[in-house]
């Protein structure tokens, strides 16, 4: 059999939100590779930084996710990507009478990815994006002659306040419209006190916001196919384009970032709780074949769908701790500022105290250092942002959810031998050790900009690196065995035995 997802997108357009985003970049990778005679994708897009939508989508196309792409199509490829002006956050999506006429007549498929991430963002900006901006995105899709399906990109932790959820809609405490309402009518202050009653149990207004999006999406499902996909934290590429391939700085690839630099010594995690990860390219198979399986059936019902690995095929930290420091001097950096070395630590008390010597104190020396050779100070405000950010980010990284995706799973095996190859997100098959090596592969590659040639010279720096570290411990701690025989008086001899004392307590850190 062929592929019934391949030859369902062939000749249709298919309209994209959220186009530029991480997410977003791999969805437009994936249906050039995978369904090159489509007729085209309209992206929304907004001038930025004084940038002009064409100007913007040429970036897009330099983006390093298509070199996999390019080699079996021409540039001409990018024909395909139809860039309109517009933006989420304006009534009628910013869009002009023309280009709204051209996405009503033309349109077959709706993805609808466009969203604040931002766990600190206030109620307005987030309603204004991920509650109003689904709801202009619903009444565009309402108009449109010739819709086929419309997936929508939500989050598991729409639900966060449960730590265990099924692939259902779960009751709102508030009325969209009376949200809405309240942000129309009330200033900042006032909606700033207000939030804490509104989000109950909701952790920030992003969940908050989602989940009301979700229902918005339900509103509309007895007038055009509807799917509600819920990925977890979205990591980076398992198998495609390229194994480890990111562009996102959030969740596991960001700590290997900081830790391949030497800059993130310290990474607080719960090794033996499930952690959530899914990489973007099941992602982005699993809202492809939805867009599929919608358009192909006739339900008049939303479907909603865990992307999610938890109860399917669970991480925990304790499967690789002895791996990720390997790895990163298996694939050192040729621009580390210091020796890698990644210490875990279950709580975050205990973070915040060992970050004082390993983190702060160390990015004040080196701050300093940069001042005087000319060069710009970053990693104190690097920690500083780090540092403000734990308590907000704390429910999320020692809680243990259970996302259940018997749908997702039923989903997967229902698909042609052609399209589970061609579409795989069946997640049971991921095996977690190799998939952080690519990760940190990729993280070397497309985080960091360094080249696969740059490693042999990379690995001469790591044993330099390790001899300086060393004699920079060695220095320290006899320096402060000094100091502490100093201080109490003992004879000079002794300064060995304090500074070993001081060794040992700072590996407890």
């Amino acid at each position: 059999m062929g592929s019934e997802v391949q030859d369902f997108y062939k000749n249709k357009y298919i309209f994209l939100t959220g186009g530029t985003g991480f997410l977003g970049v791999a969805i437009i990778d994936k249906i050039l590779r995978s369904s090159p005679e489509i007729a085209g994708i309209y992206l929304l897009m907004r001038p930025k930084k004084g940038k002009s939508i064409e100007e913007r989508l040429q970036d897009l196309t330099k983006n390093l996710v298509f070199e996999k792409l390019l080699e079996t199509q021409s540039t001409d490829i990018f024909k395909k990507l139809i860039p309109v002006s517009g933006d989420v956050g304006e009534n009628f999506l910013g869009l002009s009478q023309e280009d709204q006429a051209m996405l009503v007549e033309n349109t077959n498929v709706v993805i609808h990815s466009a969203a604040t991430l931002d766990f600190q963002a206030t109620l307005r900006p987030t309603v204004n994006i991920n509650l109003l901006g689904t709801k202009r995105v619903l009444e565009l899709c309402s108009r449109m002659r010739n819709l086929k399906s419309m997936v929508h990109v939500s989050s598991a932790y729409v639900n966060s306040y449960l730590t265990e959820a099924e692939e259902r809609l779960y009751p709102c405490t508030e009325s969209a419209q009376k949200v809405i309402d309240l942000v129309e009518t009330l200033n900042d202050s006032a909606l700033d006190e207000l939030l804490p009653k509104l989000l109950k149990d909701h952790p920030n207004a992003y969940t908050f916001t989602k989940q009301l999006a979700e229902h918005e999406v339900n509103s509309h499902a007895a007038q055009f196919p509807c799917a509600i996909i819920r990925p977890s934290m979205i990591t980076g590429a398992w198998k495609e384009p390229t194994p480890g391939w990111t562009i996102s700085k959030n969740g596991p690839q960001g700590f290997l970032m900081g830790a391949s630099k030497g800059v993130i010594r310290r990474l607080p995690v719960g090794v033996d709780l499930v952690y959530d990860y899914i990489p973007v390219d099941a992602v982005v198979n699993q809202t492809l074949v939805l867009g599929w399986y919608m358009g192909t059936n006739s339900f008049r019902e939303v479907k909603v769908f865990h992307c999610t690995s938890s109860t399917s095929n669970p991480f925990k930290w304790r499967s690789v701790i002895d791996q990720i420091d390997g790895c990163l001097h298996k694939y050192p950096l040729k621009s580390a500022i210091w020796y890698p070395r990644l210490k875990f630590v279950t709580s975050l008390w205990l973070y915040k105290v060992a970050s004082i010597f390993v983190h702060i104190l160390p990015a004040l020396v080196l701050d300093t250092i940069l001042r005087l050779t000319g060069g710009r100070p970053m990693l104190m405000r690097l920690h500083t942002n780090v540092w403000d950010s734990l308590n907000r980010l704390e429910k999320f990284i020692f809680t243990e959810w259970k996302y259940h995706n018997p749908g997702t799973q039923q989903l997967a095996q229902l698909l042609s031998s052609a399209d589970k190859n061609l579409f795989n997100f069946n997640i049971v098959q991921l095996q977690w050790p190799e998939y952080f090596d690519h990760l940190t592969q990729g993280v070397r590659r497309y985080l960091n900009n360094e080249q696969p040639k740059s490693l042999n010279a990379a690995r001469k720096k790591d044993k330099i690196l390790f001899v300086v570290d060393m004699v920079f411990q060695v220095l320290i701690f006899s320096l402060l065995g000094w100091l502490l025989a100093t201080l109490l008086g003992s004879s000079a001899g002794t300064f060995w035995l304090y500074g070993a004392l001081s060794y040992i307590v700072f590996l407890l850190l």
